[in-house]
């Protein structure tokens, strides 16, 4: 079993940023492929980013080059650094965790992933 728990969300204006924080238990962390998923009112859960084991990411489009997802394996702890939010990016953000069948390999569907946090707010104000 992993236990995952976010931090870190909020309300923050447009052009802001934000750091969500995603605290791993349970498992060795460090074999785990992670991912942010977010959710709005109304609409379907979707990918946000994803990393291996050994640190490859992958973004969405729409958050290509204002996100950063990253992992600290000593610490057991998954980011993931929103800078230049939109409005559009208003959501739950979850993070998620599964069992890699390599270091490299990453996950970009949320039906891929055994272990989800509970949710964290995040709210852009134009």
């Amino acid at each position: 079993q992993v236990q995952l728990v976010e931090s870190g969300g909020g309300l923050v204006q447009a052009g802001g940023s934000l750091r969500l924080s995603c605290a791993a238990s349970g498992r060795t962390f460090s074999d785990y492929a992670m991912g942010w998923f977010r959710q709005a009112p109304g609409q379907e859960r979707q990918l946000v980013a994803t990393i291996s084991p050994s640190s490859r990411t992958y973004y969405a489009d729409s958050v290509r080059g204002r996100f950063t997802i990253s992992r600290d394996n000593a610490k057991n702890t998954l980011y993931l650094q929103m800078d230049s939010l939109k409005p559009e990016d208003t959501a739950v953000y979850s993070c998620a965790a599964r069992a890699a069948q390599h270091h490299i390999t990453i996950y970009r569907s949320p039906q891929s992933y055994d272990y989800w946090g509970q949710g964290t707010q995040v709210t852009v104000s134009s």
